[in-house]
């Protein structure tokens, strides 16, 4: 034993001494917690063994592909600008090396405390026996540390989570990011997440638990969240909490299972107590929650949301959710201030085939409580005929959650219906409608000075291709990869050009 010990302090200096990274190696099958790890015929054996290292500037973590992991891989380590840490996989292969969460983990896999490491091909499930609140596949902590930098977090898979379905009992998800403490204000500083696939994780697949209250509101600065993939989660999908200047672009959610409990609400995309977040050229698909289901929602207590050139369809709810809690204390919540949502594509939304807490509802665009200066502009609502007569058919609503909107704007949206649709304001106020297309029959049309009833370019381009509005808007989509399969999204200009030309 004295003379492994000694091989690897002589092997440690002498790497570092070099400037060469130092890389420990593990090998589940047919590695030895007695080796050195410094090379792949003298890699360790666990995942504990790396909790007796110290792992510094430059240096490495490799997995052996094909190889599973028992047990939970924590990482606390601070890189450099020009030498991060590196969480990776070496071999020969395609199977990515997978980390299994034991029977009562919390998680498989934590980045805690740590500046500048980058965590990447990896595969990270953590079932266990029974469902467990809370349960997630990766944590990436910063708790009474300060400012945790330039996290990165790139094709890695975070499967089969099995956490609560219900939200308040602490439901569960594919990735978990925590930031908070007592003693020391603590917050992320460039968070990437990228290219990543989330499969079967319950209930969500990634949110954030952060400072949310506006009196002790210590934002995480310039998160990432970009090409990523989920599939089969049922409830909500991107939740970035207590953020600023957060961008959320090309990401693919589909396949939501029905299996969430009567009470409860989820969506897509959607931050809540945020500033400044950007939700673009993203795809939301066949999301089956109970309540809300919208492909995307700006939610309470945030400012300056903007969700741009996103594809939304076949929901149960509608293409987007604009609310804020009126009965929320003031000094917690500052509203939902300014959010603008434009030049996205909806197709086949707001088809919710039962009742839930307030029956049959599920409008295209549902604004709820006193927010306040909203903008929807040059948007494409093509609703199709629902399958069941009691099914909703309403295309916007303005209603109450402890107050009414307040000075909404609809400019330039394209409103199509194959059946007879209605507009639903109740007691909001100061609601100004201008230049927006109503094709088909509509209940209580609202006052808009230059309304157009009629469209050939819609006709002719659109529903003589396909009523349904897939095949003929379709001209105006990207097909493009992501996490190793296909996406639809928005094409900025194409869909400019089209909406401009009716003008």
């Amino acid at each position: 034993m004295g003379k492994t010990i000694f091989f690897f302090v002589i092997s440690f200096l002498l790497a570092a001494c070099s400037g060469e990274p130092v890389c420990y190696y593990l090998d589940a099958t047919g590695g030895n917690d007695n080796n050195s790890g410094l090379s792949p015929n003298k890699a360790w054996k666990s995942l504990d063994k790396l909790r007796e290292v110290t792992l510094l500037p430059n240096n490495k973590v490799l997995l052996k592909r094909g190889d599973v992991f028992i047990g939970e891989l924590e990482i606390s380590a601070q890189g450099l600008p020009e030498n991060r840490i590196w969480i990776d996989a070496y071999g020969d292969g395609e199977r990515k090396p997978c980390i299994v969460g034991r029977d009562t983990s919390l998680y498989a896999v934590r980045i805690y405390n740590s500046d500048y490491v980058t965590l990447q091909n990896l595969e990270i499930v953590n079932t266990g026996s029974q469902p467990l609140p809370y349960r997630s596949g990766l944590k990436i902590e910063s708790m009474d540390y300060g400012v945790s930098r330039h996290i990165e977090v790139r094709d890695v898979t975070v499967r089969d989570v099995n956490g609560s379905l219900v939200k308040g009992k602490g439901g569960g998800c594919g990735i978990y990011i925590v930031n908070g403490g007592k003693k020391k204000v603590s917050t992320f500083d460039h968070l990437i997440i990228e290219g990543c696939h989330i499969l079967r994780c319950t209930r969500n697949a990634m949110i954030w638990s952060a400072y949310s209250d506006r009196q002790n509101w210590h934002p995480n600065m310039h998160t990432v969240i970009r090409g990523n993939l989920i599939e089969e989660v049922p409830g909500d999908g991107i939740v970035p909490i207590g953020c600023d200047s957060t961008l959320i672009e090309y990401n693919v959610m589909r396949n939501c299972p029905d299996m969430l409990p009567d009470t409860e609400a989820a969506a897509g995309i959607w931050p809540w107590s945020c500033d400044n977040t950007l939700v673009q050229f993203n795809e939301v698909s066949d999301h089956k929650a109970p309540w809300d289901a919208q492909g995307f929602d700006s939610d309470w207590n945030c400012t300056g949301t903007v969700i741009q050139y996103n594809y939304s369809h076949d929901n149960y709810g509608g293409l987007v959710l604009i609310c804020n809690d009126g009965t929320a204390s003031k000094s917690f919540n500052v509203g939902n201030l300014g959010t603008i949502v434009r030049y996205n594509v909806s197709i086949g939304d707001g088809v919710r085939p039962k009742p839930t807490r307030a029956g049959m509802f599920s409008p295209a665009i549902h604004l709820a409580g006193p927010v306040k200066n909203s903008r929807i502009t040059h948007n494409i609502i093509h609703v199709n005929r629902k399958p069941m007569e009691n099914i909703d058919r309403t295309m916007v609503t303005l209603d109450s959650w402890g107050g009414y909107p307040d000075s909404t704007f609809f400019d330039g949206n394209i409103f199509y219906t194959p059946e007879v649709s209605r507009f639903t304001t109740t007691e909001s106020t100061h609601n100004f409608f201008r230049g927006n297309y109503y094709l088909g029959e509509f209940k209580n049309l609202p006052e808009d000075s230059e309304m157009r009833q009629a469209s050939d370019i819609y006709r002719d381009k659109v529903v003589s291709v396909d009523e349904n509005g897939y095949r003929g808007l379709a001209l105006l989509m990207d097909t493009l990869e992501v996490a190793g399969t296909k996406g639809v999204f928005v094409n900025k200009e194409k869909v400019k050009t089209f909406l401009l030309l009716g003008r």
